[in-house]
């Protein structure tokens, strides 16, 4: 014996991870070989491993193991984000701990405490991967900060210039105000907080002529209403409907803004609803993204557009000049930065209209069913927050970069839509042509320091010159000239969508890149289709003339077990590294991939992560088993030559997991794949052939069936490992190695770089149907003994009134195995005597059933089994229709917290199962 009696999955874990990486086993090394590539979405150099990580990359090892192990030249592409946000609200924080701020550093200095800190800190990530068994290729390990990858950046930002396909513009833009810079759609969350609606009187102002101008129905005002009243320091129109009967004869008329007393016109738009509120709304183009294209179609430049707030969202003077002094350096809302008692710009806007007579209160009623007034009526608004700075969105009027993303879209969506790129699932499709067809200008600034300098400078006059360095941009400008760079630096999705090529040294050509490039497969969350996905096919096409896979694999999210997703807020997160600790990480990987289902979110459940870990141990077990009969390492890939049934039956159940698998892997179903390795091991090596064969080792071990048993039980065990091996690499390798041992050798090479199974071999369909046979037929008595209460290890005799050939056949050959494992002796062909028995079936393949006829006299007490069967039976029909009754009424359905339907529907498919299962219980009783 070479194995523990106990299986410790940290210790073999920490050894083999070493080992391959230290042999390079994770580095393509078949020159000749077709090549496999995939790369990882780069995690953020801040980040660590979270269970969604934990989900992505065992998807992504299992493909790459696989591929490896079928001969591929596969490279596994891994590197870190340099996150521009992230990365740079870390070192501030550092910082701001220490009493110390980035402004009292020069841009290049913070940028060096910033590298500083990824040298020391940055990384851990990466660690952490390797300890979930990943098989990346640390020897390329990529960095998006790096210089090669830092010119492929800077290269496509002027190639995009030049070609018209990125430009400067004047537009609004999601702006963070904590963080102080411009972030992207895809980067705000939407949050429903209380707030409230303010109502307001504008006041008509009169004609050119100085005549007073009314509505129709006599007022002098137009009401209206916001939950913003601090933006009408901006407001620019007032908007209604072009069919609004109630302000037809006031279109082209003006409002006099209260506080302000700018004069603003009354514009006809469709973005005024008439049947919300009173069917006018303010435009304030420079702070709402809806008033920007109001503003723009009623003529007005962006240009023109008034801005009232500064990167801190602090009210600044608008070019007007019409904000009174008082509100000048207020921030949005109240704020703490704000000294004594002075009030936000909202609170004050909203207390000097009240002071003019231009709030009209909201009328509420008490509980107690009194009137009363208050200043604003209380809502529940969705509000924008960004997700990292968490403080709510300001749209700000700004000069940022821009890439046409139609444009680059184009591509992308004609490959998925004639097939050369296919998402699996292909759900997802709907919502990628959605998005990329209605895909707005991508703003790619950033106003920070750490990051990809734009590439752009200015001269003192505004000309600006895009080039790949400065003495370029220099020599356009002419001698003498002075320019200066631009501050800002790229959205670091810009830089990671050149992920699949920049990684292989594009923009260099290299027999690399010219190998592994397009990549074969790309596995990502859903959840970046479109911050990253969707963005890597614009790059690749526009800048390989390629998508950079035929293939994108989307998967779910890993949600808490009631359902819910996952927040620290919510205190539900899991820690993929505490259930490595407890289980090992071929329990957590092969609960990843055999709860990967297409569509589908995976709950957490750590029970069925334990429950894997007893199936490694059930597999280590085997192998003691194995290694204690002198089972040990097979010699040859193609299975060996077998005479004995049992043998020929594990062969060819080798055969068909191996296909079973392939197909799953080629349609990437990870579940299936999982499974068909899974209940092949689990059941049909461990459960039936280990105990078939137990008794060829009672004999003779020099005889032909031991020598022929030992051969192919060892070749079984090697397939399993290499079957196994993408889903639980670890243990795997472990037992590949301990099994040569006991044959009195080394393997030649790491289970790593195996070879797929190949079996190549004829089996004999009436030797297999003939264990297939048996096996049903113990199945089939084990479950009925247990339905009726019968000890298991209980002989009982058997008759068979007319037997197939196949059952015949059996019986004579196989008595021994009958009695062992079914437990029935003795089995006699005829008819059974009178009296009380059950009946059980066997069958093989399509054959037909064979029916077995068990007396039951002095056994169990029928009448009184048959009561509780009938008992049992009425109580889940009961139960079933009750529940089928909730699951059928739609009150339920929609209104049920989903935790609740979920439990429904498990009970009703529970008793459902129940219902079958006591029904053929007391049939067996006739």
């Amino acid at each position: 014996m070479t194995l523990p009696t106990t299986f410790n999955p940290a210790e073999i874990e920490a050894r083999w991870y070493e080992h391959w990486e230290t042999h390079g086993c994770f580095r393509p090394a078949r020159p000749d070989a077709e090549p496999f590539t995939i790369v990882n979405p780069p995690p953020n150099v801040t980040g660590s491993l979270h269970i969604g990580h934990a989900l992505d990359n065992t998807l992504q090892d299992v493909v790459i193991r696989y591929e490896r192990l079928r001969g591929k030249d596969a490279l596994w592409v891994v590197g870190t984000d340099h996150a521009g946000i992230a990365t740079q609200m870390v070192v501030e924080r550092q910082l701001e701990a220490r009493g110390d701020r980035r402004t009292n550093y020069t841009r290049e200095e913070f940028v060096e405490k910033v590298w500083q800190w990824k040298e020391e800190s940055g990384g851990t990530i990466t660690g952490q991967l390797r300890r979930l068994g990943c098989s990346m290729d640390w020897s390329r390990e990529q960095f998006t900060m790096d210089p090669h990858f830092t010119r492929a950046v800077t290269k496509t930002f002027v190639d995009l210039y030049r070609d018209g396909l990125i430009y400067r513009d004047k537009r609004l833009v999601n702006w963070d105000p904590k963080l102080r810079t411009a972030i992207s759609d895809l980067e705000v969350e939407q949050k429903v907080i209380a707030g409230n609606f303010w109502h307001f009187r504008y006041p008509l102002a009169p004609d050119e002529n100085g005549n007073a101008v009314t509505l129709d129905d006599g007022r002098d005002f137009i009401e209206v209403a916001t939950t913003r009243p601090e933006t009408m320091l901006a407001d620019m129109a007032v908007a209604v409907h072009p069919d609004d009967e109630r302000y037809r004869s006031v279109v082209g008329k003006h409002v006099i803004l209260p506080i302000t007393g700018r004069r603003v016109p009354i514009v006809a738009d469709e973005h005024a609803d008439p049947e919300l509120g009173s069917g006018a709304v303010k435009i304030t183009p420079g702070h709402d993204f809806n008033d920007f294209e109001v503003g723009k179609r009623a003529g007005i430049a962006p240009a023109d557009m008034l801005n009232m707030f500064d990167a801190e969202a602090n009210v600044v003077q608008t070019a007007d000049g019409l904000i009174p002094d008082e509100f000048i350096g207020l921030h949005r809302f109240r704020s703490d930065k704000v000294l004594g008692e002075a009030k936000g710009a909202r609170e004050l806007v909203v207390e000097r209209m009240k002071e003019l007579g231009c709030l009209i209160p909201h009328k509420a009623r008490t509980k107690q069913g009194e009137e009363v007034e208050m200043d604003a009526e209380p809502r529940q608004i969705a509000t924008p927050f960004g997700d990292r700075g968490g403080v709510v969105i300001e749209p700000w009027l700004t000069d940022q970069w821009y890439v046409d993303a139609a444009k680059l879209a184009e591509r992308p969506i004609a490959q998925v839509r004639s097939g050369e790129v296919e998402i699996v699932p292909a759900s997802w499709e709907k919502t990628f042509f959605n998005w990329m067809e209605n895909i707005q200008p991508w703003c790619v600034s950033r106003q920070l320091w750490w990051g990809h300098r734009i590439p752009a400078w200015f001269s003192l006059d505004g000309e600006v010159f895009v080039a790949e360095t400065r003495e370029e941009a220099q020599a356009m400008a002419g001698e003498g000239v002075a320019i200066q760079q631009d501050d800002d630096v790229l959205d670091t999705w810009f830089s990671s969508a050149l992920w699949p090529f920049a990684t292989l040294g594009w923009p260099e050509e290299s027999a690399l890149l010219a190998k592994h490039f397009p990549n074969s497969l790309l596995v990502s969350g859903f959840d970046i289709l479109f911050f990253w996905d969707a963005r890597m096919m614009m790059m690749g096409n526009y800048n390989m003339g390629a998508a950079p896979w035929p293939r994108l694999y989307l998967h779910g999210l890993v949600r808490a077990p009631d359902g819910q997703k996952m927040s620290k807020s919510k205190g539900n997160v899991v820690d993929p590294l505490g259930l490595i600790d407890r289980y090992g990480a071929d329990a957590l990987r092969f609960f990843m991939a055999a709860m990967e289902s297409q569509g589908r979110d995976i709950k957490m459940d750590e029970r069925r992560v334990e429950g894997y870990r007893n199936f490694a141990t059930k597999l280590w077990n085997a192998a003691r088993f194995c290694q204690s009969n002198g089972i040990g390492a097979s010699s040859a890939i193609k299975a060996p030559t077998a005479r004995l049934a049992a043998n020929q039956w594990i062969i060819g159940e080798v055969a068909e997991t191996a296909r079973a698998i392939e197909k799953a892997m080629a349609d990437l179903r990870f579940d299936a794949a999982a499974n068909a390795i899974y209940q092949f091991t689990w059941s049909k090596f461990c459960d039936w052939y280990l105990e078939l064969i137990k008794p060829v080792f009672a004999g003779d071990p020099d005889a032909m069936p031991a020598v022929e048993t030992r051969a192919v039980a060892g070749w079984a065990l090697d397939q399993i490992l290499v079957m196994l091996h993408p889903f639980m690499p670890f243990i795997t390798e472990e037992l590949w190695h301990s099994q040569a041992e006991i044959s009195g050798g080394k393997r030649p090479y790491e289970l790593i770089v195996a070879k797929w199974p190949e079996p190549e071999a004829e089996v004999s369909k009436a030797a297999t149907d003939a264990i297939d046979w048996v096996i049903d037929l113990t199945t089939n008595v084990r479950s009925a003994k247990n339905e009726l209460g019968i000890a298991p290890g209980a002989k009982l005799a058997a008759f068979v009134p007319s037997p197939s050939d196949l059952a015949a056949s059996t019986i004579e050959r196989s008595s021994a195995a009958i009695e062992r494992l079914a437990r029935l002796t003795p089995v006699t062909v005829g008819e059974a005597p009178q009296g009380p028995a059950m009946q059980v079936t066997a069958q093989a393949g399509s054959e037909g059933a064979d029916v077995f006829v068990i007396p039951l006299e002095g056994i169990i007490d029928i009448d009184a089994e048959k009561t509780r069967l009938a008992k049992a039976l009425e109580a889940s029909r009961k139960e079933a229709k009750s529940l089928e009754g909730r699951l059928s009424n739609p009150a339920f359905v929609e209104k049920a917290k989903p935790e609740a339907v979920e439990k429904a529907r498990e009970d009703h498919a529970h008793h459902t199962a129940e219902i079958e299962r006591l029904e053929a219980a007391l049939a067996r009783l006739g």
